[in-house]
């Protein structure tokens, strides 16, 4: 079966700066849809609209904080000025912090929700009009494959990926009777930002759980993976086979899914 024709139809995405939304945004625009790049870090922005433009592609560039509701109702609304309608939302944004739960502040959990989930919220309630008129649509959250699983340490991170892939899960049978398509994008560890940013925002960060280097996955593994989604749509969006069995069998053996916890702290010195 044919998948869906993506030429024309625009698409904004959120963290676009660097890591999995550039990478992203790279892809999207290989595959012909315009680009509303979004972001706090805006010269990192222009120097990907410049990427695309010079491969004939067409982006823009908007400013956003996706903790800001405003500057997300701002985005889907230059969004739509610019190429005339939004298709897609990629609520991609967002950051990791370590720490036990019990040495952690009520605002740094707070942060952390307002950033990760709230954030996507923000970003994928005002383009839900547009594509409610339009009869069609496809929302995308970047969850992780820690969305199933309470990692110590990552406890806050885990969290605010679960909520994502439990709305986004509710959301797409909510939405599918209006045409519109909701996936939640699952990757494991991505050769980004993420570690260097978690240990910027943690104290004493040991990076307990950081993936061997071998292990990681480039982003641009992640960015073929949603535009692959969004040719053909589906609920979860893997990267790995493998890690995805393992989580699927860590939630049927809780007791198991304890003890090689147990043996990872001990084995990385937590």
């Amino acid at each position: 079966m044919p998948g869906i024709p993506l030429e024309g139809l625009p698409i904004a995405i959120t963290g676009a700066s660097s890591g999995i939304g550039r990478a992203t945004a790279i892809a999207c625009a290989r595959a012909g849809m315009p680009v509303a790049l979004a972001a706090r870090r805006v010269e990192k922005l222009g120097h990907a609209a410049a990427e695309i433009a010079a491969m004939g592609g067409r982006a823009i560039v908007v400013p956003c904080d996706v903790a800001n509701k405003a500057e997300c109702e701002a985005l889907v609304e230059r969004t739509v000025e610019a190429f005339g309608s939004i298709y897609s939302v990629f609520a991609n944004a967002g950051y990791g912090v370590e720490g036990p739960v019990h040495e952690m502040s009520q605002a740094a959990l707070r942060d952390i929700f307002e950033v990760n989930f709230f954030g996507s919220i923000n970003c994928i309630t005002p383009a839900l009009p547009h594509m409610r008129r339009a009869g069609r649509g496809h929302i995308l959250f970047c969850s992780s494959c820690l969305s199933k699983i309470g990692t110590p340490y990552f406890a806050a991170y885990s969290a605010t990926k679960a909520a994502q892939d439990h709305f986004a899960r509710a959301m797409r049978h909510e939405l599918a009777p209006q045409g519109i398509r909701v996936s939640s994008v699952h990757p494991i560890g991505t050769r980004t930002e993420f570690f260097e940013q978690t240990a910027g925002r943690s104290d004493n960060a040991a990076l307990a759980l950081r993936t061997p280097e071998g292990f990681l996955q480039p982003p641009e593994r992640v960015a073929r993976a949603v535009v692959a989604c969004l040719r053909r749509p589906r609920g979860e969006v893997w990267t790995s086979l493998p890690i995805r069995v393992g989580l699927g069998l860590s939630i049927m053996m809780p007791r198991l899914t304890d003890v090689a916890l147990r043996w990872a702290m001990r084995r990385r010195g937590r």
